[in-house]
């Protein structure tokens, strides 16, 4: 294509030899030369803001058909991109050079099929999260770490349209009449989205990846993520249907600890997965994904996780997995744990498997003001068996830090018992955090249960590793 267009302003970007005059590019009227822009331009954060980026997108948007491009993929429109930004550039009689053409090209496919300045960041599988405040910075993390980038936005609008076609996506609308919302990508990341006036200084994107790799139990502990011991563990507790509960920060891979359990649910049982946005990725054929609903411009249609809770119990569900829970489902899931519904598993934003006990009574308490706190402790003592402690260290590392046992009650206290602990070590400070997984020496309390499903010895044989 570049061969055909030799005529156009395209100046080539080669290496001039030691002493040889530069090649001097094609003399412009002043009158219509291209408008003055920073020399050498690195990333998009000039040329999106530039004025020869402005020219050659409003024309070739405004030459463009809108209809001729229903239905293509991006590479079906790529060349008739490329050939549109020659013509403009040839027409406006415009200086560009081959890497901006093809920089340009890039930009405009990826607002026409993606999400802006921040596609190619979504496309780098070392980035798990894409943060962006306003128009002007964007964040991400890589390896635990976060990282500014330089990607930005034309401006707010720019932002705000990317927000409005990613809600669109799930049929859900974001505006300054409702300028909160949760949704989800194709791939299932999930994204919030903020809107002025509500944030100050533009719109402010969040989107968690949702890994493309397969993460396992296995994986995770070759991975330093918890021990091949407790991996084990994990295993036969998933498969003897046992009650676990996920706690952990913000950040801390709770969603990917609960997928990996997951894998292990058997694939004769009836799954019902509910979500705020669907993340889950569960591998099993039997399979029903619900999801949340929010209330409409009449303020009226909302679909809390309490009613998709209270119908999957009519579903006739083998297991339920609640994506988080955070509010008045609480008793539900209990309610659902203690009447046959045994293996059901959520996630809990607390920071000890002690304090997410204590969560769980405040959210059951929001359902239900009029429960004793005795009764509710023993509801919790009753249904959950197991707590799963992940987090995320300064180190960028996700490590499961403790497996508690929930054993029973003992007055009005609930008795729990750590099966693994992570010991980090103090006296070698350093970058990366540094620490042993402890096998404590006492009897898992499930070993009855897995002995059921003729897990016993591999159980005892693990705790003895």
């Amino acid at each position: 294509m570049f061969g055909q267009k030799q005529a156009t302003r395209i100046v080539p970007e080669t290496d001039a030899a030691p002493g040889a005059e530069p090649a001097a590019p094609v003399e412009i009227p002043a009158a219509v030369a291209a408008p003055a822009r920073p020399n050498a331009p690195e990333g998009s954060e000039v040329l999106v803001r530039s004025d020869l980026f402005r020219i050659i997108r409003n024309g070739v948007f405004t030459a463009m058909n809108p209809s001729a491009a229903v239905g293509k993929t991006r590479e079906q429109m790529k060349p008739g991109v490329e050939t549109l930004v020659l013509d403009v550039a040839e027409r406006e009689r415009l200086n560009i050079t081959i890497a901006e053409q093809q920089q340009i090209v890039g930009e405009l496919l990826n607002d026409m099929f993606g999400l802006g300045p921040i596609e190619p960041l979504l496309a780098d599988d070392t980035i798990t999260d894409v943060l962006v405040n306003g128009p002007d910075q964007v964040y991400v993390e890589r390896h635990g770490r976060l990282e500014l980038t330089n990607c930005k936005f034309r401006d707010n609008n720019h932002v705000v349209n990317v927000a409005q076609r990613i809600a669109a996506g799930v049929g859900r609308r974001v505006d300054e009449s409702s300028p909160m919302v949760d949704a989800r990508l194709a791939d299932g990341s999930r994204v919030n989205v903020v809107l002025p006036p509500l944030a100050i200084h533009g719109a402010s994107i969040s989107i968690r990846k949702f890994s493309k790799r397969n993460i396992t139990l296995h994986r995770m502990a070759q991975q330093g993520n918890m021990s091949h011991a407790m991996a084990t563990v994990l295993k036969l507790a998933s498969t003897s249907r046992l009650n676990i509960i996920v706690s952990g920060g913000t950040g801390s891979g709770k969603t990917t600890l609960l997928n990996a359990l997951s894998h292990f649910i058997g694939h004769g049982e009836r799954t019902v997965t509910i979500e705020d946005a669907a993340e889950l990725q569960l591998v099993q054929p039997h399979v029903v994904s619900l999801e949340t609903r929010p209330e409409n411009a009449e303020g009226l249609g909302a679909v809390t996780q309490r009613d998709l809770v209270r119908n999957a119990l009519r579903m006739r569900p083998d297991r339920i997995i609640l994506g988080e829970t955070r509010g008045a489902e609480a008793f539900d899931v209990l309610q659902a744990m203690n009447t046959g519904h045994d293996g059901s598993m959520t996630t809990i934003h607390a920071n000890t498997p002690r304090d997410g006990i204590t969560r769980l009574e405040s959210m059951v308490m929001m359902a239900n003001g009029n429960l004793p706190l005795l009764s509710i402790r023993r509801q919790i003592a009753s249904a959950v068996h197991m707590i799963v402690q992940i987090e995320r260290m300064r180190d960028g590392m996700r490590r499961v830090t403790r497996i508690t046992e929930l054993v029973g009650m003992e007055g009005d206290v609930i008795i729990t018992q750590d099966l693994f602990t992570f010991r980090y070590d103090a006296s070698a400070y350093s970058e990366e955090v540094k620490g042993v997984y402890e096998c404590s020496a006492v009897r898992p309390s499930f070993a009855t249960r897995a002995a059921y499903y003729g897990l016993e010895d591999a159980l005892l044989e693990a705790m003895r590793t």
